[in-house]
This record gives C-alpha cells, sequence and structure tokens, in this order.
C-alpha cells in the first residue's frame, strides 16, 4: 500500500512532538468546507466498506491513540456513524484483567482482530500496554524493546494475513487538553468523562510524550503505518483521517464477489 500524507511516520524515523504542530488546518481556511469534504468521505467509505464486506478478501484495524481528550470516541463517531454496523466494530483496552494479566501481553488484542471483511476500530490499543510501563517505569528497557519488538512482529503477522493496519495519533496540545478537561467540569452532561486519572496521568504530559517519541518511530512500517493527526481543531481532525481511509481502501481494488447463479435465468 502506497499513501502519501504530510502526516506519515516513516520507519526508525526520530519524532519530537513538541515540534509538531497540533493546530494545523491544511488547504481549509474555514471548517464548513472540511465538513462538506468529510461529507465526501463519509458516503465514499459507505460505499467501499459495503464492497470489503461483501468481497471478504481483507480486514481493516484502525488503532486510535491520543492523550486523554485527544478525541477518539469523537472521531469514532463523527466518521464511522455512516458505516454499516454489520461490517464495522470497536474494541477498548484499558487495564488488563487478572486473567489477561496471566497470558502474553497481546493475547487479549489478537482475540479482537477483525475478519476478513470487516472493519475494526481500536479505541486504544496493545500500544497502551508499551506506554503505560514506559512512563511508570513498571519494566526494564529491555522488556520494553522485547515488546516493541513483538508488536512488529505481530502486525507482520497480521499484514501477511489480509490485515490493512493504519494507526493514528491524534495531537493535541497541553493548552488544547486544559481547555477540554475545563469544558467538561463545567457541562454537566459532559461530566461523566472525567476520571481521576485524567488529571493524574496528565503530570506526567513530558513523560508520555518521550514514549510516543520512540514508540512512533520505532513501530511504524509501511505494512502497519502511523499517522501524526494534528487535532486541536477536531473538523481538520475527521476530514484528514477521513481522507487517508478513503485513499487507503480505495488503493485495495476490491471489487464484488461473482453471484454464486446466473442473474439472467431467473424468473420469478
Amino acid at each position: 500500500m502506497k499513501l502519501k500524507s504530510p502526516y506519515l511516520v516513516k520507519p526508525h524515523a526520530k519524532i519530537r512532538l513538541s515540534r509538531l504542530a497540533t493546530d494545523e488546518t491544511g488547504s481549509f481556511k474555514h471548517e464548513d468546507a472540511a465538513k462538506a469534504a468529510l461529507d465526501r468521505h463519509r458516503q465514499e467509505l459507505a460505499d467501499l466498506q459495503e464492497i470489503l464486506y461483501a468481497s471478504k478478501q481483507k480486514a481493516l484495524l484502525i488503532v486510535l491513540q491520543g492523550m486523554d481528550t485527544a478525541g477518539k470516541d469523537g472521531t469514532i463517531s463523527h466518521i464511522f456513524s455512516i458505516i454499516n454496523p454489520q461490517g464495522c466494530d470497536v474494541a477498548s483496552f484499558r487495564e488488563p484483567t487478572p486473567e489477561e494479566s496471566q497470558h502474553d501481553f497481546l493475547w487479549r488484542i489478537h482475540a479482537q482482530v477483525p475478519r476478513r471483511g470487516m472493519i475494526k476500530i481500536f479505541n486504544r490499543s496493545h500500544y497502551e500496554d508499551i506506554l503505560v510501563p514506559h512512563v511508570h517505569k513498571l519494566v526494564s528497557r529491555k522488556k520494553l524493546e522485547e515488546h516493541i519488538e513483538d508488536i512488529v512482529e505481530f502486525e507482520s503477522m497480521l499484514h501477511d494475513n489480509d490485515l490493512v493496519i493504519l494507526k493514528f495519533f491524534l495531537h493535541i496540545s497541553f493548552e488544547e487538553q486544559t481547555r477540554r478537561l475545563q469544558s467538561r467540569i463545567d457541562t454537566p452532561d459532559k461530566q461523566w468523562k472525567l476520571s481521576a486519572s485524567d488529571f493524574r496521568e496528565r503530570e506526567f504530559w513530558p513523560q508520555y510524550e518521550d514514549a510516543y517519541n520512540h514508540i512512533l518511530g520505532a513501530t511504524s512500517r509501511r505494512h502497519a503505518p502511523w499517522f501524526i493527526i494534528p487535532s486541536d481543531y477536531k473538523w481538520y481532525r475527521n476530514v484528514t483521517i477521513s481522507r487517508i481511509l478513503v485513499e487507503a481502501m480505495k488503493d485495495l481494488k476490491l471489487k464484488y464477489p461473482e453471484p454464486s447463479m446466473d442473474p439472467s435465468k431467473i424468473k420469478l
């Protein structure tokens, strides 16, 4: 798959998130133009998803990562609400359960990998299992590097078995996170989203940034690329990700399967 994007992370690239803009709007001068483009992308995605579902030749895994409040839920609702729910599913990964902790760290992930014909969205993912230990120094550096290598090999194996992987880091600024958290505090019907961990982990912003700097460059591959998406403006985040998805699905060049019988011979 050959995808062109200014936000594509090249394999082994040295990433410095602090130097990358979070408030870009690309060629869009205002939100209305981006919304019109998003509507076109959404319809194209719906059509392409139907062919994906019918052909059952490939599966699509979409990974969403980002700091708290980066907009993973919003990305899903704004881009994928038009998709046929029979062909799309979402999985979220929190702290491993006691049973999951007794297995290798990718065990619970593999169980959620989509079958051919399906789109699966990971709202947080297997990267949490190296991100949090990296930040809080829960395991050795050697073990972290082993897990990074495991992920690269795991994603390569999935690609070899007809799984298309696209990974998006939703890049927001510390100031934008402050505004979004304050909005949740001030808005009663958003307060349910608040959790103590949001504020506790916020203190480790530099450490999370450093961890992502390493992880994004170390795990972006041609068969499983990362895209660092400027996400301070939600509307630009949505139109940018949807455009990449449309281009990727078109690049698969999938077709509807041949009918199992000759329709011309059917007489009702």
